[in-house]
């Protein structure tokens, strides 16, 4: 039984009509797809067709997922990755795929089945055989980590957990302003599963770095990130360089976690729509 829905249907018929490369956007926690909605509309105006499903359950806006938080709980990281293989097997051309944080995660599982042609993976958060934890990392992750009732849970951060671990490079007035527009509740499993990746063998944040089908690869990391700081991106990086295609990673200056929905959003998509135009 298909998990899509008829939105994301119709997202992916769209894509197949119009005949243009396709690029799947995948958004990570406390976001909902409709926050890739400018990076579609840059991609599309450089010639691709835009998909931007949502994790398995999402609701349609922000409002919606702030009236009925639980809806979000017990999303596990094998099942949303499910939910975008089979939206990109929906479509007739193999896509570029963009990923952000846990969506940078997945975007990374992706490409290693081999179901994308190209991949960005922005921020992303760490996998198996990726060992650095900075301080500031355990600190963003405590507002779930710290309870294991979590697990069972969907979790809200507070308007000061995000500027710590979202909005800590941009001024209050801006980081109020993002809150209030993307910030909605998410599930908690995601987060433990990363934490406990290097001590279970079967989990399933892994993620196949040396499977020669998985393409080029991108991953961008804010300098200034305390949720995925440099040190988890460049450690994902190392693993992922081991494949024989092109793997590369840049950093951007002075941006933090919410590098892809701040004033400086373009800025990292023009990285991305370049990375994907010259691999494509």
């Amino acid at each position: 039984m298909s998990t899509l829905t008829e939105r994301e249907q119709h997202e992916i018929e769209r894509a197949n009509e119009l005949g243009l490369p396709p690029v799947v956007f995948v958004h990570g926690l406390w976001l909902l797809s409709s926050s890739w909605d400018r990076w579609r509309t840059l991609f599309e105006e450089n010639g691709y067709a835009g998909v931007a499903p949502g994790w398995p359950d999402d609701p349609d806006s922000v409002e919606e997922a702030r009236k009925d938080p639980q809806v979000f709980a017990r999303k596990m990281v094998k099942q949303v990755t499910d939910h975008y293989l089979e939206a990109i097997a929906a479509l007739e051309r193999k896509p570029a795929v963009v990923g952000h944080s846990f969506g940078g995660l997945i975007a990374q599982r992706i490409a290693g089945v081999g179901a994308s042609a190209v991949t960005v993976a922005i921020d992303p958060a760490p996998f198996r055989g990726v060992l650095p934890l900075p301080i500031s990392s355990l600190k963003s992750a405590a507002p779930v980590l710290s309870n294991p009732a979590n697990l069972g849970r969907a979790v809200s951060l507070t308007f000061e957990q995000f500027s710590f671990g979202w909005a800590n490079a941009l001024p209050e007035e801006e980081a109020r302003a993002l809150y209030e527009e993307f910030h909605v509740p998410a599930s908690g499993v995601p987060l433990f599963q990363a934490a406990t990746a290097n001590l279970n063998p079967f989990t399933e944040v892994k993620v196949d770095t040396r499977n020669p089908e998985r393409g080029p690869l991108l991953i961008i990391s804010g300098e200034k990130d305390n949720t995925v700081p440099w040190a988890i991106a460049n450690a994902s990086y190392k693993q992922q360089a081991k494949n024989p295609s092109a793997t590369e990673i840049v950093e951007m200056p002075d941006r933090g976690h919410a590098l892809t929905i701040d004033h400086g959003w373009q800025d990292v998509a023009q990285k991305a729509l370049e990375f994907v135009k010259r691999h494509s």
